[in-house]
């Protein structure tokens, strides 16, 4: 079974190409799934003042690999009946602790596009907006303290979304195909 694990700065399509996994195959495991449940256990708002706090609050007690190993049992359990893809695999820690854990069976596939084309995607969706003050913010937290670049840079797979939907789909399809 194979974990395929997308990255990439936030409103680059990471969810959308999970999607397209999703519609093909995998089973989707949304890392931050986490963050919104600890929200929500500490009856916090969900906004990205306090997502920004937990993220950074799990690193600092559990490790820049907390993600990863918070959501290893749902991998595991996963992979007993399908292939997995993970939506939003963000620090070089998490990368390197699944590449070691998944071995050869573990993929990872970048989602680029601009920082103009991201931000204003932010602006713009209904569900999880940002301004573009706190786009820019959050770029440079994620580069900063959550090392996100590295596994940016190590992608066995490069999608470049500047344009439609309808062409992430069809690059991300390629990748399903190539790794069958």
């Amino acid at each position: 079974m194979k974990v395929v694990s997308i990255v990439g700065m936030t409103g680059a399509g990471k969810t959308e190409a999970a999607r397209v996994f999703e519609k093909n195959g995998f089973t989707r495991i949304r890392f931050g799934d986490v963050t919104d449940k600890e929200i929500e256990k500490r009856g916090l708002e969900l906004n990205e003042e306090n997502e920004r706090y937990v993220r950074e609050l799990l690193r600092q007690q559990l490790g820049m690999a907390a993600y990863a190993k918070l959501n290893l049992p749902r991998i595991d359990e996963t992979l007993k009946r399908s292939n997995v893809v993970i939506d939003g695999l963000y620090s070089w820690e998490e990368y390197n602790f699944l590449k070691t854990y998944c071995g050869k069976d573990f993929y990872v596939v970048a989602v680029w596009a601009s920082p103009k084309t991201r931000h204003s995607r932010l602006f713009s969706r209904s569900n999880r907006h940002l301004t573009l003050d706190e786009a820019a913010s959050r770029d440079v937290a994620e580069i900063e303290n959550l090392n996100k670049g590295g596994p940016i840079a190590m992608a066995d797979f490069t999608i470049v979304n500047e344009s439609s939907l309808k062409d992430l789909r069809k690059e991300a399809r390629k990748i399903i195909s190539s790794l069958r």
